[in-house]
């Protein structure tokens, strides 16, 4: 029986992909295939803390792969900040692109605050 989860996610932007590894001190993000529990998949490959398998994430559908096994492979409290990161950095370089300031700042319960202001 596979544990592979397809998470509906779009994920698409590599190098808003390596700025959230960056950010949270993981290792370099990577193009290439990885053994997941019952298959291999190909894609850009993020290694979370603690999980047995990395994410593989195809960034032309934006889809990711992964294998937790239902937490036991895996805290998916690190996934939900690897997503809540990438969206960060993704609003970031998308604000700046146009010119834009951006600030951030933490606020309780993990959440963080973004500010994207008009030039």
């Amino acid at each position: 029986m596979s544990h592979i989860v397809n998470i509906p996610t779009q994920i698409r932007d590599q190098t808003a992909i390596a700025a959230a590894c960056e950010r949270l001190g993981l290792p370099a993000p990577v193009h290439g295939t990885a053994r997941l529990y019952s298959g291999e998949a190909t894609g850009v490959l993020v290694q979370l803390p603690g999980w047995m398998y990395p994410l593989v994430i195809d960034t032309v559908t934006g889809n990711v792969q992964c294998d937790n096994y239902n937490g036991r492979w895996g805290d998916q409290a690190q996934f939900d900040r690897f997503l809540q990161r990438y969206a960060v950095e993704v609003a970031r370089l998308e604000a700046r692109k146009n010119g834009h300031t951006f600030t951030e700042q933490p606020i309780q319960g993990g959440n963080i605050k973004v500010q994207i202001i008009e030039a």
